[in-house]
């Protein structure tokens, strides 16, 4: 069967798709320019309060050769459970929306391709939207963009889309931010309607698991998402002012297309591949979630993340990066102090034991006391008289 067609002109006309097709993607962001800061210079600004780190973006490198080795390795072992959980996530949301149109909104950058992935699906069904817009931690969602989505479409059949959940802060922050919009929530849940992949900190709508497992697209960044940088704030936005004016890219948030790893993109090379997986494996099955399995799984993270700040002494809980997906993404965009896993020779965790030993970061083995995690960073303590 075709696909659908699923992009709104209107919102297509003021937004970008970066480095994907126009039908896979309409982000809603400004593309900024500001200078790098210097990993170390960051992590003691944040550490020290002195600005957020929204504020600031890192160099991205391209990815070395051990990297896209381990990304090798990664859809090998991964790429049939993934397509195979796309499916069964889009199965379930075309239950649940029937014979109407579908509007997903992925959370830049993580939310993204499996945005793409899950319209791809969903198409071969019925109208699926889907846009890609800015959610930061301590500052909220990005409301002109998500106004400008409402005006189009209603709020009924919006549903909010990330990669996975680590310890559930943007989670708890897009819930926080959404708290005046009760039609993005369903009757009887206390959070919006978020789907993830992988659900670690219980604070999904609708998850595919609670497995920490090794996700292809966990361990690149903007090379597999579009060329698009994580998410940017450096300005004061007035969020009435900017709903007023949802339309006003001048009121959204903003981003960096790296055009110099253009050379190393296969942001749509890997949707090609899944999406080939998908129709050589269909699936009609659904999703096996209900609030009784989020509320679990969201016990055995908190329970998890406690003994990490007792035991390592760890005084700000945004020092603790869990998940094989947030492990890997800190060792590359922060200062690590220490990673720890449950078992050294799990083949997931691979690619963090080669960046433990490159760049001379210890290794703690665990075991069960990682509870639903296999790998955990902590990120390095700058002291503030710097």
């Amino acid at each position: 069967m075709s696909k659908l067609q699923g992009l709104n002109q209107n919102l297509a006309k003021i937004g970008f798709h970066g480095s994907y097709r126009p039908e896979d993607v309409t982000f809603l962001m400004r593309v900024g320019n500001i200078k790098p800061t210097s990993l170390e210079e960051k992590e003691y600004l944040i550490q020290s309060g002195k600005k957020h780190y929204s504020q600031m973006i890192s160099v991205e490198h391209p990815p070395t050769n051990e990297q896209l080795q381990h990304f090798d390795h990664a859809f090998d072992h991964g790429a049939l459970r993934l397509a195979n959980e796309v499916q069964k996530i889009g199965n379930t949301l075309i239950q649940r929306f029937p014979n109407q149109a579908i509007v997903l909104v992925s959370l830049v950058r993580a939310g993204v391709p499996l945005g793409v992935l899950l319209k791809h699906h969903i198409s071969q069904t019925q109208i699926c939207y889907h846009y890609g817009i800015s959610i930061i931690r301590d500052r909220g969602i990005d409301f002109a963009a998500l106004q400008a989505i409402i005006d189009e479409h209603g709020c009924n059949n919006i549903v909010f889309v990330d990669g996975w959940t680590g310890k559930g802060a943007i989670c708890k922050e897009l819930t926080k931010s959404l708290k005046d919009f009760p039609a993005l929530f369903d009757q009887g849940w206390e959070i919006p309607r978020l789907v993830t992949l992988s659900d670690l900190a219980g604070f999904s709508w609708l998850s595919a698991s609670c497995d920490d497992w090794l996700i292809p697209f966990g361990i690149l960044g903007s090379v597999i998402s579009g060329l698009t940088s994580r998410t940017i704030l450096d300005q004061t936005i007035d969020i009435s002012d900017a709903q007023q004016d949802c339309r006003n890219t001048a009121n959204w948030h903003s981003c960096l297309i790296y055009e110099h790893l253009e050379n190393f993109d296969i942001s749509v090379s890997f949707i090609k591949n899944i999406t080939h997986l998908m129709t050589e494996n269909p699936t009609s099955d659904l999703v096996h979630w209900d609030n009784s399995i989020r509320l679990a799984q969201q016990k055995k993270c908190i329970d998890t993340m406690d003994w990490l700040a007792q035991d390592y002494q760890i005084d700000n809980i945004n020092r603790i990066k869990p998940s094989i997906a947030e492990a890997t993404r800190a060792v590359l965009r922060r200062v690590p102090e220490r990673i720890l896993l449950r078992e050294i020779n799990d083949p997931h965790v691979q690619l963090l034991l080669h960046f433990a030993e490159d760049k001379n970061i210890p290794v703690d083995i665990l075991g069960s006391k990682l509870g639903p995690y296999h790998a955990v960073t902590l990120i390095k303590k700058i002291e503030k008289n710097k």
